[in-house]
């Protein structure tokens, strides 16, 4: 089965109905913006709530959303045992992992910053893909894995991080790690044989995450002290139905309806999204290392996705 390149299977079709072509790239911006501007507001988000909690209340809202979905249109469903494993994977790795490492170093670390690094993830797939799958090594990916470690190179200079402050550091390497989660969690979803379809198995996965969130946040963080006001409620709602469940359910269905390199290279703009979005928001700064760190990272990624596509 065909994937995209967040590791979605292509061609779901039990996930929705088919969509017009304006339709899906309509949702595609959507998904684009919404995602992109989420980065300052999660930034926002960490500083008055704590962040391992945070994590917990946006997959707690976001698998209640999905599944209520699922109900109203009758496409619940158990997963199958042979699913099971890419539940687990997805749920400990992309959905826990991911978001409990990125929620912990934007507290330390500017949002359009993180965004950029974690949206390095393709960069791992290929070669973990090369290693592990036996998928052939290209030039074009070998090409662009070394403009993206190119840039990662530019964004850990001493001109780019303050290597004295040990949070900084400690951050923007939470973030490496994250994507790295999320690149081993695409490796199992690009080897799965699926048997439910992918927005099936959302919620499955979102609700596998928790325990392991819920257990770190009391160990870390204790039990949660929040102040609860109507900004804060807006950010958890934002990140639990929009960010997450809408998002989702979007991904899928562009997935669908557009071809697998439309969809890749247009959720590239996310970062760059976030990126400006943090400046205009934030007012973080646009320094020389970082937009250049970007642009090699981004013309990296693109160019690994074509060539995986081409591939395909």
């Amino acid at each position: 089965m065909r994937q995209d390149r967040t590791g979605r299977p292509e061609g779901d079709a039990a996930s929705s109905s088919p969509v017009s072509h304006r339709t899906a790239f309509l949702l595609l911006t959507v998904v684009v913006v919404l995602w992109g501007i989420n980065w300052p507001i999660m930034k926002v988000g960490v500083a008055v709530i704590p962040p391992l909690w945070f994590g917990v209340l946006r997959l707690a809202i976001g698998t209640a959303v999905l599944f209520g979905v699922l109900v109203l249109t009758r496409r619940l469903a158990w997963p199958t045992r042979q699913d099971l494993p890419v539940v687990a994977s997805v749920g400990l790795l992309q959905m826990a992992g991911f978001l409990a490492l990125v929620n912990l170093a934007l507290v330390h670390v500017g949002a359009g910053r993180s965004a950029v690094l974690a949206y390095t993830t393709p960069l791992w797939v290929g070669p973990g893909a090369m290693l592990l799958l036996g998928e052939r090594a290209t030039w074009p990916k070998l090409l662009g894995l070394a403009l993206g470690l190119g840039g990662i190179a530019l964004l850990f200079s001493p001109t780019a991080v303050d290597w004295s402050d040990d949070s900084a550091v400690q951050g923007n390497l939470l973030l490496m790690i994250a994507a790295l989660c999320w690149a081993v969690a695409i490796l199992h979803i690009r080897g799965h044989d699926w048997k439910l379809s992918p927005l099936q198995l959302a919620p499955w996965q979102l609700l596998a995450g928790l325990p392991p969130l819920i257990a770190l946040a009391l160990w870390r963080e204790g039990p949660p002290a929040i102040q609860w006001s109507a900004p804060v409620a807006a950010i958890v709602l934002y990140n639990g139905v929009l960010a997450t469940a809408l998002c989702y359910w979007a991904t899928v269905t562009v997935t669908r309806a557009l071809p697998a390199v439309t969809t890749s290279l247009s959720l590239l703009c996310v970062p760059v999204v976030g990126l400006l979005s943090s400046t205009l928001s934030l007012g973080e700064p646009l320094g020389l290392p970082l937009l250049a760190g970007c642009g090699l990272i981004l013309a990296g990624v693109g160019l690994v996705s074509v060539a995986d596509q081409i591939r395909r």
